[in-house]
């Protein structure tokens, strides 16, 4: 997953200042949907990672399939990623894409893993922390992931805090190595 966020990232951000320099971030983000949607198809998925298949094929293809929903810009933007191998990092794009635009619209996405369920007080106050550090306003995506032992993970973009148990015995063993 981290590897799959380097490679997506520059394609990311170059989309996202496309999206700013056109004035169509909102667009720009239903079109990197759109996308996304048409490369995650198991058929598609599949010529997109078959390296017998063409990528020239694949890319119109993907634009036949996308049809008017693309700027131009959004079309070169695609012929670029299947130029370059990249049309199965469309998920991943988007993703980073839609962190960039919560951030200049002042919002941020917050995953919470904890070891057990919590309580709408304790969500609150991850969420009013959270908010605080990182200066916008937030909204958390909670999840239970029992193999932490106890505590919670949390991230937001590229930030990871572990206040989990399994990551405190991580970093013993790491010390005591």
């Amino acid at each position: 997953m981290e590897e799959s966020g380097t490679i997506a990232r520059p394609y990311a951000l170059a989309a996202f200042e496309q999206a700013q320099e056109d004035g169509q971030v909102a667009e720009w983000a239903g079109m990197l949907e759109a996308l996304e949607m048409v490369a995650s198809d198991p058929t598609m998925k599949g010529l997109i990672v078959n390296p017998k298949v063409d990528r020239d094929a694949v890319t119109a293809l993907v634009l036949d399939v996308a049809g008017d929903r693309l700027t131009p810009h959004a079309r070169n933007f695609v012929r670029l990623l299947g130029h370059n191998g990249r049309l199965g990092q469309l998920g991943a794009i988007r993703g980073i894409f839609e962190q960039e635009r919560e951030a200049l619209e002042g919002r941020g996405q917050i995953e919470v893993r904890s070891a057990y369920p919590l309580t709408p007080e304790e969500e609150g106050r991850i969420g009013e922390a959270m908010s605080k550090r990182l200066g916008v306003s937030v909204s958390l995506s909670v999840s239970v992931d029992p193999d932490l032992i106890g505590g919670v993970v949390l991230r937001a973009g590229d930030l990871v805090i572990d206040a989990s148990l399994r990551g405190r015995l991580n970093q013993l063993r790491q010390v005591l190595a």
